[in-house]
């Protein structure tokens, strides 16, 4: 108990998330057995790391910082603006299923927010939309990224739980449609109560097809990824390296716009954000040790059916405490400490370790987006100048709209266990 009171009182105290895992850890690793316990801290490092999987992680990162800067987005909202700008809240729309297409080149939910953020919000406030709903929308969108692959969150948890991440990546593309359709239907019904305005003509077959060929080569990047892993051609790790491949070829030989040093300071930028990750994780690792070593899953799991016995009323309540701590606590973290704890319980219920793994990230998605330390919500304040309350004002029709579709995922496993089971992950 000592050792989750000083994890608490550190994260409270605003000590970084990692090291407040870190100390917590090694005071455990000391009470529990001395000098002699503490001597395995190093190790426990080093094996929490030592995970083939993990490398896809910063492949893919450095994929979607090189894709980003080499004018690939521009390209998608144009194409995305082609089909759905016609409509009343065009521009709104457009953000929701430009999210859809980025998703399969970044990956993360703050890239998504700090790349729309900087071009569609913008444009969205000079065509007459408040700039608490653009940012609400761009906030409502970003979620997208992290749920249909390639993402991060998914190769954390397949690499911790010895699921397949291929399965994984197919488990999240019908959640993370569902999640674009049901915000393109909040947009819709409260277009004229947010006074949405309509931004242009019906585009015609040609315009479509044009912008569809200037994003050609951004769309065969998710193609490139998805069909290499689930065809049995390469492993995620694999297809991680050969995103970036991809994204550098294009940005030296097809657009010739991107330069050595522009690589240089991406790889600076890629190699913070893996770092941040990563000491999380290796930390983590050393808590996870503790925390397995005292029994505390077991623990948790007999209290858990004591109070719900019933399966639905055991998942309800991991869904609960997901959103609750993801509120609060680094995403990453929580998936990293709870999942050893709250997996054993999805799989005494009879969940599928893929169909629990998708409501887990999805969970822990949705958090990106919750005050008070939503970090979707800090991304677009930092890059609008918006206040992070009034984005969560306009933010809970969407907040509300997305956990209706964690939940619907959660009880009725056929949307996310459709396509793993067609391509025999399950």
């Amino acid at each position: 108990m000592t050792v989750l009171l000083i994890f608490v009182v550190l994260t409270l105290l605003g000590t970084p998330i990692a090291f407040a895992i870190g100390v917590a850890g090694v005071a455990g690793l000391y009470m529990t057995g001395g000098s002699a316990f503490l001597a395995q801290g190093p190790g426990k490092i080093f094996n929490g790391l030592n995970i083939f999987p993990f490398l896809a992680m910063p492949f893919f990162i450095l994929a979607g910082e090189i894709m980003n800067h080499i004018g690939i987005t521009s390209r998608l909202v144009k194409l995305a603006q082609s089909i759905v700008g016609h409509f009343r809240g065009g521009l709104a729309h457009t953000n929701m299923l430009a999210s859809v297409f980025f998703a399969g080149l970044s990956g993360a939910a703050t890239a998504d927010a700090a790349a729309f953020g900087r071009t569609l919000v913008p444009e969205m406030v000079r065509e007459g939309y408040r700039r608490d709903y653009a940012c609400a929308v761009t906030a409502a969108g970003s979620i997208i990224g992290p749920t249909i692959p390639p993402s991060g969150l998914m190769v954390v948890y397949g690499s911790l739980m010895g699921v397949s991440i291929g399965g994984l990546f197919a488990a999240g593309i019908i959640p993370g449609l569902l999640i674009c359709i049901v915000c393109m239907a909040v947009i819709a019904l409260g277009a004229r109560h947010n006074e949405l305005p309509v931004n242009q003509r019906r585009a015609s077959l040609r315009e479509v097809a044009r912008a569809t060929h200037r994003a050609l080569t951004a769309l065969l990047m998710p193609i490139i990824i998805l069909g290499g892993i689930l065809g049995g051609i390469f492993t995620p790790t694999e297809a991680a390296a050969v995103a970036v491949a991809y994204a550098l070829f294009l940005g030296f030989f097809i657009y010739r716009n991107l330069s050595m040093r522009d690589l240089a300071f991406m790889l600076v930028r890629t190699g913070r954000i893996t770092g941040v990750i990563f000491v999380i994780v290796a930390f983590a690792a050393v808590l996870g040790w503790w925390i397995s070593f005292n029994r505390i899953p077991q623990e948790i799991a007999n209290w858990v059916i004591t109070v719900a016995s019933e399966p639905w009323m055991i998942l309800l309540l991991i869904v609960i405490v997901l959103l609750a701590i993801g509120m609060i606590m680094d995403i990453t973290a929580i998936l990293i400490i709870l999942a050893p704890i709250l997996v054993p319980l999805t799989v005494e219920i009879g969940m599928e370790p893929i169909h629990a793994g998708i409501v887990f990230v999805l969970a822990l998605n949705i958090s990106l987006m919750t005050p008070p330390v939503g970090a979707c919500l800090f991304v677009l304040a930092s890059v609008t100048g918006e206040r992070i309350e009034a984005i969560a004002l306009k933010l809970w029709p969407f907040l509300i709209a997305e956990i209706a579709i964690l939940l619907l995922i959660a009880f009725w496993e056929w949307p996310v266990l459709l396509l793993p089971r067609a391509l025999g992950f399950v």
